[in-house]
């Protein structure tokens, strides 16, 4: 009877490896909660132009450039894995103050954008983004932050391996799916089921310009450890910010640090206009 209950139980361990395995897309990509746009930059007073460019693959990609004044430099924003780019508007007031325009695009199967989310189609998703800013914007490389919120911090990273940003923005960043991953699943032999990477840490291992890392003690997604190994992996010069409040309202709480550390740090690496 032992032997007959071990092997219901190794089975029943088969079943919820292989699940895991095949479902792990619905683990990374919320795109559902964000398929409509729920608001624009016009509902905060903000000008804006509807930006479409299409992805090396042929998927068709949406978002706003909102300019700001005499811009002293432009933010590529890179959101989370869930909702869309109607979600961060609470980001554009802050950055149009400080004087940046914003590029904020939602990647392939999200907000208003075709296809079906991959973590190859983000990334090159990002790369027509950049590009989008440089042929089409005429914009210095050296113009351009990176910044990446959660999942976008992985897409952000890799970007700054492809290309000359200015500096990389890392807002409430994982160091990669594994990681995450055997965290929630300890008894999971995790790091060989993975079918996706986004491996923030790696990438940042990589990267040549300065680079800002925030993130919370009180992340319920995100453990604050991956925000701390981040930027001990960051090259420098960088600098840390620690937030207060979960994942998704730390930047809500720390507004006003945001706009005040995060300006001195662009200040001191983006040249002057």
């Amino acid at each position: 009877m032992l032997f007959n209950l071990g092997l219901m139980a190794m089975a029943g361990y088969a079943v919820f490896a292989a699940a895991i395995f095949f479902v792990q897309p619905r683990f990374i990509y919320y795109p559902d909660s964000g398929r409509s746009i729920a608001g624009t930059p016009d509902d905060l007073g903000l000008a804006y132009e509807s930006v479409e460019i299409t992805a090396a693959d042929g998927e068709i990609l949406r978002g706003w450039f909102v300019p700001a004044p005499a811009a002293t430099a432009t933010v590529l924003f890179m959101h989370g894995n869930a909702g869309s780019i109607s979600h961060r508007l609470d980001y554009l007031p802050m950055f149009y103050r400080l004087g940046y325009n914003t590029f904020i695009f939602d990647y392939r199967g999200y907000g208003e954008s075709s296809g079906t989310p991959s973590e190859a189609g983000t990334y090159l998703d990002a790369q027509v983004a950049w590009q989008y800013l440089i042929e089409k914007k005429a914009l210095s490389p050296d113009s351009i932050v990176l910044f990446g919120e959660s999942l976008g911090g992985a897409i952000a990273a890799w970007l700054a391996t492809q290309e000359k940003p200015a500096l990389l923005v890392l807002a409430s960043a994982f160091t990669s799916v594994p990681d995450m991953a055997a965290k929630m699943y300890p008894f999971l032999p995790v790091r060989l089921l993975s079918r996706f990477e986004y491996n923030t840490i790696d990438y940042l291992r990589n990267v040549t310009c300065p680079v800002f890392v925030a993130h919370s003690p009180e992340d319920e997604i995100v453990p604050f450890a991956h925000g701390q190994a981040l930027y001990q992996a960051a090259p420098d010069p960088k600098q840390f910010l620690e937030l207060q409040g979960g994942h998704n309202n730390g930047f809500i709480y720390m507004r006003d640090d945001w706009v005040k550390v995060l300006n001195e740090f662009i200040d001191r690496y983006v040249p002057p206009r």
